[in-house]
């Protein structure tokens, strides 16, 4: 367990009251029931409408929640290609969208952030899916989950982000998923959902370094990037667990029972929350990590919760919502403090993949 000052009986207090308000009253509530303060700064994030091809920027500001522009993506204007997965680079300069399905394999987009400006594309295995960019090398990891067919074994590319080339591709496993790299950028963290393991790939070599069993039939769907101090943290979806990993021992360390179907998560810069959507549960949970419990579980407005991005200030976690039939999605931007839903506004259906790009004043 991490070495951090205990909080006050007060505090304790205010955040027990606040979890029993929200699991029980099925509702949102903020710590002690006190409104969270307005934000300061405008934040922006960019998210994916997988069933309209559509990437979205959406603002959260003093004036609330907006959409600020809504872009088409993909290259067949007649045919669902299904935007998945979004990152922006380190540098904020640019931002890459997975178009998933293809034909007969998915790609890569690059944009211009800002001006959103179609930069060049690359083609890539089948479905690709989520993406980062290593800040040591600027090289883009982006699984290729391979939905298509029997399962069999699949890859990650890397591609070299400034000209759109793909340089590796490096076997994993069976619809690997999740992408995120340490604060290095030398290891790559990955899951492979058949195959019920997490994988560490030695970014720099391009091959698999480590395999780590979750157990049989477990089927992980995301991972975290590592905390400060070397953990990260896996979702079992199908087991309604999230699993804490120590990279130091490869080892689980503790065990979250959580609500049905967990499926990406986030750690606050601090390491001191973890926030989970619940894909099975229309819930999203937040978790308290030095205590390993979780002190709110908040009911999202739509079904199927999907991805969720904290803010570089620890302050406010974007969820997107897929929805269901001709329903929208939905972007809501919860204050991580008190777990209290602040905002939300409709995008394209089906929303999913999410990602932060900057703030201002």
């Amino acid at each position: 367990m991490r070495a951090m000052a205990a909080p006050s009986t007060a505090r304790q207090a205010a955040t027990r009251l606040a979890a029993a308000l929200v699991l029980l009253g099925g509702g949102v509530a903020g710590a002690a029931g006190a409104a969270p303060e307005p934000p300061a700064h405008s934040y922006y994030v960019y998210v994916c409408a997988e069933s309209d091809d559509e990437v979205s920027v959406v603002r959260f500001g003093p004036g609330g929640v907006e959409v600020v522009k809504t872009l088409t993506v993909g290259s067949y204007p007649t045919e669902t290609e299904g935007p998945h997965g979004i990152t922006v680079s380190p540098d904020g300069r640019h931002w890459y969208v997975s178009i998933a399905h293809g034909f007969p394999f998915g790609s890569v987009h690059k944009y211009e952030t800002g001006t959103d400006r179609w930069l060049g594309d690359v083609t890539l295995g089948l479905f690709p899916a989520t993406l980062a960019i290593s800040p040591a090398t600027g090289l883009l990891y982006v699984v290729n989950f391979n939905l298509h067919g029997t399962p069999e074994p699949s890859t990650i590319s890397a591609v070299e982000a400034e000209t759109m080339i793909e340089v590796a591709r490096i076997p994993t496993g069976i619809m690997p998923h999740g992408s995120r790299f340490n604060r290095a950028g030398t290891r790559h963290y990955s899951v492979n959902m058949m195959d019920f393991e997490l994988v560490e790939v030695d970014a720099l070599g391009f091959q698999v370094r480590r395999r780590l069993p979750l157990g049989d039939g477990v089927q992980p769907t995301w991972v975290t990037a590592p905390t400060a101090e070397g953990r990260v943290y896996v979702t079992g979806n199908n087991v309604s667990r999230i699993f804490e990993v120590d990279l130091a021992t490869w080892t689980v360390q503790r065990t979250f029972e959580t609500g049905a179907g967990p499926y990406n998560l986030d750690v606050t810069p601090d390491g001191s929350t973890l926030v989970a959507t619940y894909k099975g549960g229309a819930a999203v949970g937040f978790w308290d990590l030095e205590a390993g419990t979780e002190r709110a579980r908040v009911a999202t407005t739509r079904t199927i919760p999907h991805g969720v991005v904290i803010t570089p200030d620890g302050r406010y976690a974007f969820v997107t919502l897929e929805g269901v039939g001709s329903e929208p999605g939905t972007v809501e931007v919860y204050d991580v403090p008190t777990a209290e839903r602040v905002g939300a506004v409709d995008v394209g259906k089906q929303a999913g993949g999410v990602a932060f790009w900057t703030m201002d004043d």
